[in-house]
């Protein structure tokens, strides 16, 4: 084979083909004979390019994507071998010198026993979990569960040491603020600071989920389509949770046992901050293996939402009434605004790129400027509140979020005229979305460690 003597030592062909091999081992869909098998076929294009001419770094790279990406790669085994994603998920892998011991599910299963412990540690001191005068359960929901997460995802990715200490760093920082704080019961600022703490701690998760410290825009994205995932199975675990709970306590109360406490004091939380891990790892072990259903319910979902902000504007606009800019209105309102961001976010980290413009990018175009247009009207809103009687945390804090919003919403706006008019690639609209994702978890953090001392904690 050609080789360049220049570049002998800067291309390592074999650590690749084996780096190429462990990112393949990562699927469970593709078994270690299936990958024996790919290997050859790409050692074999190799060879080809390499006797025509081609140096080892060029040969590789082109042999690479003749032999697949790994996404199609993946799904077509799948399709092959529907049966074996979830043996290999829940069993130990088969074959000659195999152990029946899985590791990573019996680590996952520790973890999710782990945070289902911490959940209930605090009840047995005493606390109770609807006692408002002792708020440990609703300061510290977040870090119950999601640091086992993390956890999860420093051991998967080995980030050693390091990762450990600096997801302690983090858990430790946001537990001190949470709990040190002298937060005024019921206040503002103690609220804000609960329902912005999940979006600080998930971050941390991206950040581990990454394994290289949020520098890489395609690990970016590729948390930005877990999350998207996560939710879909953490709301069908949950569901399935449920309607579990139900039949547990209808079966025993044929035969006179009331299981109903235990259910709503053990099985309900446990299972909701164990499924966290699970859920988790789900998708994490899924990732690739068969096509799931979260691109589906988007495409379905886009145009309903489209449907429901077109009639918003135009219910407005035909009536003449603004918005009543009370806390819980805008709480209702930045969740529906976040919701649609979500879907659009998912949307277009699951399109394909090389995919030609299709009547869906124009959907979503017009549920972006929807949401946009619904974004101005609350920001209007919501100045006139402030300027006609001053600032209160939530006024600051919905301000700052519907700035953002606009931001975000009016650079897809931008992105995706462009990409309409051929004017950009779609990567244009994917480096918008990865580059700004860390603005929404540093308001985030602002709102959690900034705003209670500055609203003196009330």
């Amino acid at each position: 084979m050609a080789t360049n003597p220049l570049k002998a030592d800067a291309f390592d062909l074999e650590s690749k083909i084996t780096e190429w091999k462990n990112f393949l081992a990562q699927r469970a869909v593709i078994s270690s004979q299936d990958i024996d098998e790919l290997e050859d076929h790409l050692r074999g294009q190799i060879e080809h390019l390499g006797n025509s001419g081609l140096d080892d770094d060029e040969a590789f790279l082109i042999a690479v994507k003749r032999v697949g990406d790994i996404e199609s790669v993946s799904r077509e085994y799948a399709e092959v071998h529907s049966g074996r994603l979830w043996r290999n998920l829940v069993l130990a892998p088969q074959g000659a010198g195999a152990s029946w011991f899985n590791l990573e599910l019996a680590i996952v299963l520790l973890l999710a026993v782990c945070a289902a412990i911490a959940f209930k540690l605090p009840a047995a001191f005493g606390v109770v979990f609807e006692d408002p005068s002792t708020p440990i359960y609703a300061h510290n929901l977040p870090l119950f569960c999601l640091p086992f997460l993390a956890l999860y995802f420093v051991w998967k990715r080995q980030l050693g040491k390091q990762g450990l200490l600096v997801l302690a760093g983090i858990v430790t920082v946001l537990a001190l603020a949470m709990n040190g704080f002298p937060f005024e019961p019921q206040g503002s600022t103690e609220i804000l600071a609960m329902l912005h703490l999940p979006i600080v701690m998930w971050f941390a998760v991206g950040v581990m989920y990454s394994g290289d410290w949020w520098r890489t825009q395609s690990r970016r994205m590729d948390f930005i389509r877990f999350s998207g995932e996560f939710v879909i199975y953490y709301v069908l675990m949950a569901l399935g949770g449920g309607v579990l709970t139900a039949f547990t306590i209808g079966m025993f109360s044929f035969i006179g046992f009331d299981v109903e406490w235990f259910a709503q004091e053990w099985i309900l939380p446990a299972g909701a901050m164990g499924a966290i891990i699970v859920a988790g790892w789900l998708v994490e072990s899924k990732q690739a293996a068969i096509e799931n259903m979260a691109p589906v319910l988007t495409r379905v979902f886009t145009p309903l939402f489209t449907l429901l902000l077109v009639a918003f504007l135009v219910t407005m606009l035909a009536t003449g009434k603004g918005f009543d800019v009370q806390r819980d209105v805008l709480i209702g309102l930045d969740l529906l605004l976040i919701l649609v961001l979500g879907l659009v976010l998912y949307a277009v980290s699951s399109r394909d790129p090389g995919e030609p413009v299709g009547y869906f990018d124009v959907l979503l175009l017009a549920l972006i400027v929807s949401a946009l247009l619904v974004d101005v009207l609350a920001l209007i809103a919501i100045a006139g509140r402030i300027f006609d009687m001053g600032y209160t945390p939530n006024r600051v804090a919905a301000l700052g979020e519907n700035l953002i919003l606009l931001l975000s919403l009016s650079g897809y706006s931008w992105h995706y005229v462009r990409f309409l008019r051929h004017e950009t690639g779609f990567n244009a609209i994917e480096r918008w979305q990865t580059n700004y994702i860390p603005v929404y978890a540093i308001w985030a953090a602002i709102v959690v460690f900034a705003f209670p001392p500055l609203f003196g904690f009330a």
